[in-house]
């Protein structure tokens, strides 16, 4: 059953910040709830989907048939088309106790959509598959549906098909994301080259520090009910953990520059992993700078508050989904102008490896600590 339980926020695109409290031990609806059983599947499927207008040209078919219809064809000109899959299982990814209904559907529709960006594409169309427990009523698949359709309106993405059924353990969210590319625009992780320049965009660490403050809180809540979260000048950082944002701008940005970057990725395992994602794929090393990363004075000052390194947090916190890209050591003066882009290191030869240049010209081997999926603990 679902009650508001912490804090109202307005957030950039007008969410109601609501968390959710959820107890395994009731999950009866209230009288304003509808069950979902009352519409059955393809009652829900028609609410959810009914006023959705399709706005690529490339969808022919969305919704209502057995497959939907997509051309990729434009303006004569070959594209390729990306494909991109992220699968968000309750528990694992996500804790409804603190995780607005609406702002994970933002969030599941928008990490998908930032893998397109990563590869320099564009992205158009969305499938949306969800497994649903009786613990949900059709208000709450609403509320979170209408979070993934704010995305897409956002973005420009179509809803073009899906799947529901039920489900014995929560809430299972997986949604594939199509996008074009120019046959020449793709850019993969295995193009880095000695010399080049290493940027990322953004700033780092923020999303994971927004968990952190989330979890710290919702134990204090439990250890005491009439407990005020403590998130007041910290908003910034629940947002970045709430409702990320693909960026978009900077793909443009790079464009108008004429700047194709040699190996590109998002950072949604941790900086540290995707760098060495990107040397181990390209065959090369690299070296970053500790006092080059981009970090948020609130950021900064949660960790101190908890005890933690700020750097660890930048280079492993994961769920940014800001870009992480190498380009040619020849764009450097391109590069200057862009907004929110920051230079952080270089490419190197392999045998040097994969290292963080300290404050003080130490030398440190990076190391892969941000999420790992099947990992024991």
């Amino acid at each position: 059953m679902f009650g508001v339980c912490f804090f109202f926020y307005n957030f950039a695109l007008k969410f109601d910040l609501i968390c959710h409290n959820m107890s395994t031990n009731d999950t009866s609806l209230s009288a304003s709830k509808t069950p979902i059983a009352e519409l059955g599947e393809f009652g829900l499927i028609k609410r959810l989907t009914q006023d959705i207008k399709l706005q690529q040209p490339s969808s022919i078919k969305g919704v209502g048939d057995d497959a939907a219809v997509l051309d990729f064809t434009k303006h004569g000109q070959e594209m390729q088309t990306l494909v991109t899959s992220d699968l968000l299982l309750e528990g694992i990814h996500f804790n409804l106790e603190y995780v607005p209904l609406k702002h994970l559907g933002y969030k599941a529709a928008v990490v998908n959509f930032s893998d397109i960006y990563a590869m320099n594409g564009t992205p158009t169309q969305i499938i949306v598959s969800l497994g649903i427990s009786k613990r949900f009523s059709v208000e709450d698949v609403q509320a979170l549906y209408d979070g993934i359709r704010l995305a897409c309106e956002h973005y420009h993405v179509d809803i073009v098909g899906g799947d529901t059924t039920s489900s014995l353990t929560g809430l299972t969210i997986s949604i594939t994301c199509m996008g074009v590319a120019g046959k020449d625009e793709v850019v993969y992780r295995n193009g880095a080259k000695v010399n080049d320049l290493i940027c990322v965009t953004g700033n780092l660490g923020a999303a994971y520090l927004g968990l952190q403050l989330l979890e710290r809180e919702r134990i204090v809540m439990q250890a005491n009910a009439k407990a005020t979260p403590a998130f007041e000048g910290k908003e910034y950082l629940l947002e970045r953990q709430l409702k990320p944002q693909a960026r978009v701008d900077i793909i443009q940005q790079l464009k108008q520059a004429g700047i194709k970057p040699t190996a590109m990725m998002d950072i949604s395992d941790g900086l540290s992993s995707e760098l060495m994602h990107i040397c181990k794929q390209s065959g090369v090393g690299c070296a970053i700078y500790e006092d080059k990363l981009p970090i948020d004075y609130q950021s900064a000052v949660l960790a101190e508050e908890m005890n933690m390194s700020i750097v660890t947090c930048a280079l492993n916190g994961g769920e940014d989904y800001e870009l992480l890209f190498t380009c040619s050591l020849d764009d450097y003066e391109k590069l200057i102008p862009i907004d929110d882009l920051y230079l952080v290191g270089h490419i190197t030869k392999p045998e040097y490896g994969t290292m963080l240049i300290g404050r003080n010209g130490e030398e440190l081997s990076l190391q892969a600590q941000g999420w790992q999926a099947f990992k024991e603990n």
